[in-house]
């Protein structure tokens, strides 16, 4: 039941163990820098754009119940590739159950 009674290994054991806990306060191990966060956020805008077109490509490959569909002129007259389009009243309102649709305005 001896311990090494050695000062002087004890005192360079404390030592070490003050100055690597210094050395770790004043370095950190890795910072990131501008060109870090340019590049992560390059690749993930890269990521997201090829993961909406794939998602967009195997959207329009599904059966006919589930395809892609245009949207109507008159519900988003603001979608329109014209322009701006502003319907009359009679085109805004719904057609009764048995009169056909009127053709669409241009």
């Amino acid at each position: 039941m001896s311990q090494p009674n050695n000062p002087q290994q004890s005192q360079q054991s404390k030592k070490s163990k003050k100055a690597a806990a210094q050395e770790a306060l004043i370095s950190p191990p890795w910072f990131p820098d501008a060109q870090w966060h340019a590049r992560t956020l390059a690749a993930i805008y890269a990521i997201l754009i090829v993961v909406y077109f794939g998602v967009s490509h195997a959207l329009s490959l599904l059966p006919k119940p589930y395809h892609l569909r245009r949207i109507p002129m008159e519900m988003t007259p603001w979608l329109h590739p014209g322009g701006k389009v502003h319907l009359t009243e009679d085109q805004l309102k719904t057609p009764p159950d048995d009169a056909p649709a009127p053709p669409a305005a241009k």
